[in-house]
């Protein structure tokens, strides 16, 4: 099956992708400002609680009741959802006594996955609020909120200490991000030497340009989409060591294929669902991005880097 696929898939491919002429995170211009209004205003959906209680409701399932599993279609907002969380962040390494930062971390489904799975204890960062207090209360549905802390906050200017985290990742957040050197160098900041971060984005692999909308942005002023090589560039810089990297292009068109064919088996969407984050145009982000893909304009991709020892 898929999962068994990647777990057996350990080879650190060269990048693709060179850094491309014209965009500002590589050539040493100014970046483009990020706006952080703009990508609230885009994720932020009014009544968010009450429509996953609603759609918990249709499954017959309480607040009490609801496992991980049932809110993973609506908490793990990558492609791949909960699948590709579990293989991804096995890579980490995660230790029950871990202090894990999730950056972007949204509804919070993959801080809890790595709680209940590892036993360690993390830190959720996202920038738009409603997640963040609709995560808090998720967490307390499934009985992790004393381990699984998620906080409003920018992945630009994160208030934590130096060297809080020995873990940290993101799953499809560096899309909305346009500065990546100033977002490797935060996150270089609050790791402890030898910590590792773990990428999970999706990222430019072509010339051509997007179809509009997709789930990170609703049209190309928004989307800030880099290549491997930039985002290796940039966590470099920062003082990473790149230890692994993996073009999930095949994973993605597999969990495609399977998304299709759920959705013929059955009429309107799943009672919980990324319907629920995205709006009534979901079905066009969702093919916008089947699309993007299968063009090769973009693919999921990841990549794990240590932040090396500080000399004494």
């Amino acid at each position: 099956d898929v999962y068994k696929r990647q777990r057996q898939m350990h080879a650190i491919p060269e990048s693709r992708g060179a850094p491309e002429s014209g965009n500002p995170v590589m050539t040493g211009r100014e970046p483009v400002p990020n706006r952080p209004d703009r990508v609230s205003q885009h994720y932020g959906r009014s009544d968010l609680l009450r429509r996953i209680r609603e759609g918990a409701d249709r499954l017959g399932k309480t607040p009490e009741s609801l496992s991980l599993g049932d809110l993973a279609p609506v908490d793990e907002f990558h492609i791949g959802g909960s699948l590709a969380t579990d293989a991804f962040l096995e890579g980490l390494g995660i230790r029950a006594d871990d202090h894990v930062l999730d950056i972007g971390c949204g509804l919070g489904g993959s801080s809890r996955f790595a709680a209940a799975t590892y036993g360690c204890r993390v830190t959720g960062l996202d920038l738009t609020a409603e997640y963040v207090e609709t995560g808090r209360t998720l967490s307390s549905w499934v009985g992790l909120e004393d381990r699984v802390d998620l906080v409003h906050g920018n992945a630009l200017a994160m208030g934590f200490s130096p060297g809080t985290f020995d873990k940290a990742f993101m799953l499809h957040v560096g899309m909305n991000i346009a500065d990546k050197r100033a977002l490797a160098a935060e996150v270089w900041r609050v790791l402890k030497p030898g910590g590792e971060l773990g990428i999970y984005d999706v990222m430019r692999t072509g010339p051509c340009e997007l179809t509009f909308p997709v789930p990170w942005a609703g049209e190309g002023s928004s989307s800030f989409v880099a290549s491997p090589a930039e985002y290796r560039v940039a966590v470099e810089e920062a003082g990473f060591e790149v230890v692994h990297e993996r073009d999930q292009s095949a994973f993605a068109a597999t969990f495609f294929d399977d998304l299709k064919a759920a959705a013929s088996r059955h009429e309107g969407p799943p009672p919980l669902g990324l319907h629920i984050l995205m709006g009534e145009d979901a079905p066009l982000k969702v093919t916008n991005m089947i699309e993007n893909v299968a063009e090769g304009r973009v693919a999921p991709f990841e990549l794990r880097a240590i932040k090396g020892r500080e000399s004494d």
